[in-house]
């Protein structure tokens, strides 16, 4: 069955979610190089509820578990996948995943892009709220109102049926308060910064500061890329768009559908929780979609 594999970002954390990794070889290894890189035990601090609310420690550990997850179902056999995509910063795992980056300069990437969106979260107050059941254009509709001279937009072009809304905190107040007189659904997310959007401008040059020092190699299979939804098999395209990613909308149904488009039938969430398997019930219901969770599961979808 052609597969497509799908990287979870930040959302998807819970507390022991590098747990069943480090039951698996593969896994292991990959947890050790990342706790090496940190400086510090990703599988201590994945236990931790305060090192999980840190970006600057959440996003690495994130990377480190996704990945995880691939190095598992690629020792149970599954190989030539249709394509990647990773949500957010389960980008850098997908590029991972298709050998555009080695691990150790992924960590060292998302340490720098972690610790870059804390402080700009810090300088530049903002938030980010779902909007349920409302696709991208109705949600654009409903930032227009709200936007007044704010910062507010459409950040997250999730699916037909939820789109994510990223900006100040005033303005996502007023939008929440809007949102609830037009019976829409409005759920804030336990992020911290207004993430894909100018709020996020001071943290952009020292992730394209980093970017420069890194090799970026042509993926070996095509990565679905967050800012076009594209899928691209060229390196230097790659670490452009990577570059602009950390304010620039994320275009998840567009990449989904260009995965489908060249032929996935089936996509694997490797990483913690089901949110992109969710997702994928509402981008197209004929698509199969599963999650794994740990290497009995992974192992089974590999199969």
């Amino acid at each position: 069955m052609r597969t497509a594999i799908l990287f979870p970002g930040q959302g998807s954390q819970f507390i022991g979610m590098a747990d069943p990794w480090a039951s698996h070889p593969a896994g292991a290894a990959v947890l050790e190089a990342a706790s090496e890189a940190l400086g510090r035990s990703v599988l201590a601090g994945c236990r931790d509820e305060e090192a999980l609310r840190t970006t600057d420690f959440l996003q690495p550990a994130l990377l480190a578990c996704d990945v995880a997850a691939f190095r598992v179902l690629q020792a149970a056999g599954l190989t030539d996948p249709v394509g990647v995509a990773g949500h957010s910063l389960g980008e850098f795992a997908a590029l991972v995943a298709a050998d555009a980056i080695v691990l150790a300069d992924a960590l060292a990437l998302v340490l720098v892009r972690g610790a870059a969106m804390q402080r700009a979260g810090q300088e530049r107050p903002g938030a980010m709220c779902a909007l349920l059941g409302v696709g991208a254009d109705d949600a654009e509709a409903l930032c227009a109102e709200a936007r007044g001279d704010d910062e507010l937009v459409v950040a997250n072009r999730n699916s037909p049926a939820q789109s994510v809304v990223s900006g100040s905190v005033a303005v996502v107040e007023r939008l929440e308060a809007l949102a609830k007189e037009r019976k829409v659904r409005a759920v804030r997310l336990p992020v911290a910064g207004a993430f894909h959007s100018e709020l996020m401008r001071p943290a952009a040059q020292p992730v394209l500061d980093a970017l420069v020092r890194i090799d970026v190699s042509d993926p070996v299979f095509p990565v679905a890329e967050n800012v076009t939804g594209e899928l691209v098999r060229d390196g230097e395209r790659l670490r452009e768009l990577v570059g602009q990613q950390m304010v620039s909308p994320v275009l998840w149904e567009d990449g989904v559908r260009n995965l489908a488009g060249a032929g996935a039938v089936r996509f694997i969430e490797a990483g913690p929780g089901d949110v992109l398997t969710k997702l994928m019930k509402r981008i197209d219901p004929a698509l199969a979609a599963l999650g794994v969770g740990d290497p009995e599961a992974a192992a089974a979808a590999a199969a």
